[in-house]
């Protein structure tokens, strides 16, 4: 029982992860992890999850197998403990679901003991997902009308002696086994010897929901084998009995999303990634983010300021980026309002820019239709352009095509600086670790200013993978920095982006010819 006389100030929240896909955290998992200010999290925890987090909140792991000394679980409960008598708000964050072989029940008696409050959040256990990511129903009106999880090891790393091995045997409908991976041949062979028979349909899932995940169907009698020659590494469960005798194509989707087994870099500004990355996640990719550039403010907000003053004075608005409308916008709001636009027509380069002038509730008056580059938005304006006054919203750095093709057209031209364009010059270790061991399928490059860094931080790795453009003029920039691009948009998009990359996926599944 806790100490009456003892308070607390902070709370725990034991929060299930699920089994790695961050679209399956819960509702209420995300909303303990928006109010956190310390998460201690498993290793086996998707790290897309942890963006749910403030950018004040402290980040722990609790360890990795292999890479370092895993916290001892005593330690973990006096974190938890002080972390809470300081009166922070405390996510413990575990893979799967907390009740199913993961210490509840040994960090909530700490917990109580010490007064502090605590909440448990449930999470989707590996073996509820391998039912709807791996094509194996668990249940089935002919085959098993019931389903046991066990735990093939115990506490301290040995095979689990404390079950009744001959009642598992017995065991009429599905076993899932946890834990099972590094004592694989000590469970089964004690199944077989109490009777289950080696012939029993087995399906081993690892990583389930995971863009790399795979399933090994076999039988009960090949399972230790089958995790030795392939040389299988935990998280894995190993579903056994006749519901996974054969894949269920009908609910074997997970796999055949056409890039699942592919992973891909997107290179987009801090912001500006979650476009590309929720879309490639649908498709099946593995996506890691490493920004090429950040997006700044100006040094000086003066010359901005001043063309805002006289805005009404502008025949046109034009915009030429996404980031342009933000931070242009985002600054009027700042010194005046919207009315400053007046009848100030407004022009964007392409759908991604409108698309960020609708969140102003404002809608372009041009756009071109047929490609997304300045060439086709100076065409777009040539016809207004004689005696007309444009303000040109741009970075700190890009091409003069626009301004030069307007006054060589006959229009007033000004230009603003309203962000600084900056490369990014150190990636993440692991990134850049996994492209130059050829680990990265897909590297995409949205712009000549992401192609240039791309070419500073990784050199030559950077031939390791597939670079996908964006546009012609990205590609002529990557050719001239020694790349040939692999694939191109043909619409000059983020979604042209992606299907440039799916059709040269297809094209090369297609190529592939059986081994002889």
């Amino acid at each position: 029982m806790p100490n009456p006389l003892q308070t607390c100030a902070g709370r725990v929240y034991v929060v299930g992860a699920g089994p790695g896909d961050p679209g399956l955290l819960t509702l209420r998992g995300a909303e303990c992890l928006s109010r956190a200010d310390v998460v201690l999290y498993d290793y086996l925890v998707n790290p897309r999850i942890l963006e749910h987090t403030p950018q004040t909140a402290r980040l722990i792991c609790l360890g990795r197998h292999g890479r370092g000394r895993l916290v001892p679980q005593a330690t973990i409960h006096q974190m938890m403990i002080d972390e809470a008598r300081q009166g922070h708000t405390v996510v413990r964050l575990k893979g799967g679901d907390p009740a199913i072989f993961a210490h509840l029940a040994d960090e909530a008696d700490a917990l109580s003991a010490a007064g502090v409050p605590i909440e448990v959040v449930p999470g989707i256990t590996a073996m509820l997902a391998a039912g709807s990511h791996a094509g194996i129903p668990l249940t089935d009106r002919s085959q098993a009308s019931a389903v046991a999880l066990v735990t093939a090891r115990q506490q301290d790393g040995e095979a689990a002696s404390d079950l009744d091995v001959a009642a598992l045997a017995r065991f009429p409908g599905t076993l899932v086994f946890y834990m099972g991976v590094t004592v694989a041949e000590q469970w089964t062979a004690a199944l077989i010897a109490a009777g289950k028979p080696a012939t029993t349909p087995v399906a081993i899932v690892r990583r389930c929901t995971w863009p790399d995940q795979t399933t090994i169907r076999c039988t009960l009698g090949e399972v230790a084998g089958q995790m030795a020659a392939r040389k299988l590494r935990p998280p894995a469960i190993v579903v056994v009995g006749e519901v996974a005798g054969a894949a269920h194509t009908a609910i074997d989707w997970f796999v055949e999303r056409p890039l699942h087994g592919k992973r891909v870099l997107v290179t987009r500004p801090v912001g500006q990634a979650s476009q590309a990355v929720g879309r490639l996640h649908e498709l099946g990719a593995d996506v890691l983010v490493q920004p090429a550039i950040e997006i700044l403010p100006p040094d000086d907000w003066s010359p901005v300021d001043a063309a805002l003053e006289r805005l009404d004075k502008y025949d046109w608005l034009v915009f030429s980026s996404a980031n342009g409308v933000r931070m242009l916008l985002d600054r009027l709001a700042q010194i005046a309002d919207l009315r400053k636009l007046g009848s100030t027509k407004l022009a964007t380069i392409g759908p991604g820019t409108t698309e960020a002038l609708a969140g102003y509730r404002l809608r372009a008056d041009l756009q071109p239709t047929d490609a997304y580059r300045a060439e086709a938005l100076a065409e777009a304006l040539a016809a207004d352009a004689h005696g007309k006054r444009f303000l040109l919203v741009r970075a700190s750095r890009g091409r003069e095509v626009l301004a030069d093709d307007l006054r060589a057209r006959g229009g007033q031209v000004d230009q603003v600086v309203a962000y600084r364009s900056v490369d990014v010059e150190q990636p993440q270790p692991e990134i850049a670790e996994a492209l130059a061991a050829g680990k990265i399928d897909f590297v995409t490059v949205t712009s000549s200013a992401i192609a240039r860094s791309l070419a500073a931080m990784f050199g030559a790795d950077l031939a390791q993978t597939q670079l996908a453009s964006i546009s012609p003029i990205t590609s002529r920039t990557l050719r001239e920095l020694g790349f040939d691009p692999s694939c191109e948009a043909r619409s000059y998009t983020v979604n042209g982006l992606i299907e440039s990359m799916l059709a040269l996926a297809e094209s090369a599944s297609s190529a592939k010819t059986p081994d002889r």
